[in-house]
């Protein structure tokens, strides 16, 4: 008990110490031992790193996990698991339960039908994109998210905890070179007032036996300053050297993370990719069993019949490439009116945007596809959608 005690008071007065010299330091009323530059850089260097990196793991996770709710949800059950010692159950994917989904409506509907058909290729390409996704999220999360966390709660935090022994020190150091600087002051003044010569008159001669003591009692105090601050210098050099080479190391954590940020670039490639394969495939195989539901959407269809304001066949891909719109003379005949049923973008420089009634001259020419016009509006002149007009007579 009494060792508790006397260890607690000791701490509080070395707590009060610091106190002392850290607000008379930011009142400008006591010195302050300065760092040398390069440790300075060091610091700030370690500063930065740490702050990008914190930012950078962050916005990463919500790149991987992009709604807010279901990532901490996620978090809040990977931390059971761990703490209870489990492995985490593995999750479907958004994609991968939209495919679920589509699977399951095709067998109310009907596989044979053109809907239900449907829904069965484009609910397969969905897990095939999941199962992608997921592959992408475990590459992730093992070759950039985990060094980056592993740094911001292993190196960080030992980086931190030295800063933090490293700024008290700097803190005693101060506080005993005020306290030298103290005591020889008064040394000094004992001394002058123990060197003059009594007038035994006016002054009794135990005053001077008095100031010779508190001169020897000064200079006990300063021996003794002065040892506490030859301590305190040894033990800050100590730290400052420690600190010192983590913040080194800082460099080894530079290179360390340009290796995980190329390993996560290759994921990232890779599953883009195999997204876009996926879906090439799947656009193809739509385009040709389901030619005439989704001629608007995926491109030209050759074997649709000819529009009846149309008066040419439709092209190979090869001559509509090199149509040029700007080239393009309106007929002497064969113009109509037509109101345009529904707004559209231009997709390219070569269409005209739509906006919804307003009424267009439109005419077809040889070797354009049979879903499209060319549209006039004013000065304005480009490719237009049949599907999103209706021709006036």
């Amino acid at each position: 008990m009494d060792f508790s005690v006397k260890k607690l008071a000791s701490d509080a007065g070395v707590f009060f110490s610091r106190a002392v010299q850290f607000t008379q330091e930011n009142l400008g009323q006591a010195e302050k031992t300065e760092l040398d530059a390069h440790f300075e850089n060091l610091l700030a260097r370690a500063d930065c790193t740490k702050n990008w990196t914190e930012k950078i793991f962050r916005q990463t996770e919500y790149l991987l996990q992009p709604n807010p709710i279901d990532h901490t949800g996620a978090r809040i059950e990977e931390f059971l698991y761990e703490k209870l010692d489990r492995k985490v159950p593995s999750r479907p994917t958004n994609a991968e339960l939209l495919g679920q989904y589509m699977l399951e409506a095709a067998k109310d509907f009907g596989p044979g039908t053109p809907y239900g058909s449907t829904l069965i290729k484009v609910g397969e390409c969905q897990q095939r994109l999941g199962g992608a996704e997921r592959e992408f999220l475990q590459t992730s999360a093992i070759s950039f998210l985990t060094p980056l966390r592993n740094f911001l709660e292993g190196d960080w935090r030992t980086i931190s905890k030295e800063r933090r022994l490293l700024e008290n020190r700097r803190l005693d150091l101060d506080a005993c070179k005020a306290r030298v600087k103290k005591a020889k002051a008064a040394e000094t003044k004992a001394a002058c007032e123990g060197e003059a010569v009594p007038d035994f008159q006016e002054t009794r001669p135990r005053n001077y036996v008095l100031s010779a003591s508190a001169s020897a009692l000064w200079t006990e105090e300063v021996d003794k300053a002065e040892h506490e601050l030859r301590v305190a210098q040894t033990e800050f050099d100590r730290q400052a050297e420690v600190t010192r080479l983590l913040l080194e190391g800082i460099s080894s954590t530079h290179v360390n993370h340009l290796r995980c940020l190329h390993e996560f670039v290759e994921a990232q490639t890779a599953y883009y990719n195999q997204c876009h394969r996926v879906m090439q495939d799947l656009q193809k195989e739509l385009g040709s069993s389901h030619a005439d539901a989704f001629s608007s959407s995926f491109g030209r269809n050759p074997g649709s019949s000819p529009d009846p304001v149309a008066s040419a066949s439709s092209p190979t891909a090869s001559e509509t490439d090199v149509l040029q719109i700007e080239e393009v003379q309106p007929p002497a005949s064969g113009t109509r009116k037509a109101k345009v049923l529904y707004d559209y973008d231009a997709a390219d420089t070569s269409e005209m945007s739509l906006l919804a009634d307003e009424l267009i001259t439109v005419y077809t020419v040889p070797g354009m596809d049979s879903d499209w016009l060319v549209g006039e509006r004013g000065n304005q002149k480009g490719k237009v959608p049949v599907t999103y007009l209706e021709l006036l007579s």
